[in-house]
C-alpha cells in the first residue's frame, strides 16, 4: 500500500502560537515603550536603560505566563485522561458503546459502527477515545516548558530590534527609524504567522501594522504630553 504524507499546520501549533505572539510582543511592547520615553525625554541613556528593562522583564513575564497557562491546560488534559483509562478499566463495554454512538452520530450505520469501535479499540483504546470521546490528540498534548522557551525567546528577539535601532539612531532622532524598523518588523511578522498558517497574507499583515501604528502613536503622544518615561 502506497502512504501519502501530509505536513499540517497543527503539528506545529503549540510552539509556533507562542512564538509568533513573543516575537510580536516584544516588538511592539518594547518599540512602544521606547517610543514614550524617546517622545518625552530626550536622554539616550534613559532610553536605552527603558528598553533593556522592558525587555527583561517582558520576556520574564511572558515565559512564565505561558507556562501557567499551558501548564493549566496540559493538567485538564491528563486529568481527563486519567479519568477516560479508569472508565476503560471498570466498563469496557459501556465505553464500546459510547464509541460505537459517536461513529453512528457521524453517518455510520450501526453494524459497521461496531466493527470499527471494535478495532479501533483492540489497537489503542484509550488513543481513539481521547481523540474521539475527548478531542485530544496526545501527539499534540500541551507542552508548558516548550512553550515557555519558545514565548520568551522570541519575545527578546523582537525586543533586540527597537532597542538596537535607539542605540544606533543618531541622538534626538530615535522616532522616525523606530517606528520604520517597527512596523517593517510587525509587517514581516504578520506575512510569517501568515505563511505559517497558509492563509492568505494581506489582512495579517494589515492587521497587526495598523494595530502596532497605533499602540506606537498613542504611547508617543502620551509621553509627550506629560514630558516623562511612561
Amino acid at each position: 500500500m502506497r502512504t501519502h504524507r501530509e505536513s499540517h499546520v497543527t503539528s506545529r501549533i503549540g510552539w509556533l502560537r507562542a512564538a509568533v505572539l513573543g516575537a510580536n510582543d516584544g516588538l511592539l511592547s518594547t518599540s512602544s515603550l521606547v517610543a514614550g520615553v524617546a517622545a518625552g525625554s530626550g536622554d539616550k541613556t534613559a532610553i536605552l536603560l527603558a528598553g533593556l528593562a522592558g525587555a527583561l522583564s517582558g520576556a520574564l513575564s511572558m515565559g512564565a505566563g505561558e507556562y501557567v497557562s499551558v501548564s493549566s491546560q496540559r493538567d485538564a488534559e491528563r486529568a481527563d485522561l486519567a479519568r477516560e483509562t479508569k472508565e476503560l478499566e471498570t466498563d469496557p463495554e459501556g465505553e464500546l458503546d459510547e464509541l460505537t454512538a459517536i461513529y453512528v452520530s457521524r453517518g455510520l450505520d450501526e453494524t459497521l459502527a461496531r466493527t470499527v469501535a471494535t478495532q479501533m479499540m483492540e489497537h489503542d483504546a484509550l488513543g481513539v477515545h481521547a481523540r474521539e470521546e475527548l478531542g485530544i490528540d496526545q501527539g499534540t498534548m500541551a507542552r508548558p516548558v516548550q512553550a515557555a522557551a519558545a514565548s520568551a525567546a522570541s519575545f527578546a528577539a523582537g525586543a533586540v530590534i527597537p532597542v538596537a535601532t535607539a542605540y544606533l539612531a543618531p541622538g534626538g532622532q530615535i522616532l522616525l527609524p523606530l517606528y520604520a524598523v517597527t512596523l517593517l518588523g510587525l509587517a514581516i511578522l504578520g506575512a510569517l504567522g501568515a505563511w505559517a498558517g497558509k492563509t492568505a497574507l494581506l489582512m495579517p499583515v494589515a492587521r497587526v501594522v495598523g494595530w502596532g501604528a497605533l499602540a506606537m502613536v498613542i504611547t508617543s503622544v502620551a509621553g509627550w504630553l506629560f514630558g516623562v518615561a511612561v
